[in-house]
């Protein structure tokens, strides 16, 4: 897989962490495509490619979904449930990315399949440093299924 192949759709409707999670990885000899959506139910018309989105070459499959769990207009849960009971979308991984470290949304995003769970640290450094691990791991050692 060549650096210019590689795609992200990020799920975040906070626009500042949007920007720095777009820097951080920009920054990244392996940088992706961000896609960025801002909220759930235009997620899944990209991901279910419906509407403005149903051309495939406008709505190319990421490698990884960073999604936030407080979205609006579809919640987080409800996209990752969306996602992971659809036969085209359940083996895009998807990293649970959120402020929440309730015991209660861990268990029921590991319950609806996601993939990993990270609480967004405080600070600009640890989530610097969060954003690139994420990125090497997901974008450069996990091997992504062909199909």
């Amino acid at each position: 897989m060549t650096n210019a192949t590689l795609r992200v759709l990020l799920v975040e409707d906070n626009d500042d962490h949007a920007e720095l999670i777009r820097r951080t990885l920009d920054g990244q000899p392996w940088a992706p495509q961000i896609i960025h959506i801002s909220d759930g139910e235009s997620a899944l018309d990209y991901l279910h490619r419906r509407g403005a989105w149903a051309d495939p070459d406008q709505s190319p499959r990421p490698h990884v979904i960073l999604l936030d769990l407080r979205l609006p207009r579809v919640d987080g849960l409800d996209v990752l449930t969306s996602i992971k009971q659809s036969a085209n979308l359940r083996r895009i991984p998807v990293v649970v990315l959120t402020t929440s470290s309730a015991e209660r949304d861990i268990t029921r995003a590991y319950d609806a399949h996601a993939n990993s769970y990270l609480v967004k640290p405080f600070g600009f450094e640890a989530f610097r440093d969060l954003m690139q691990d994420v990125g090497v791991y997901w974008l450069t050692r996990n091997t992504v299924s062909p199909a």
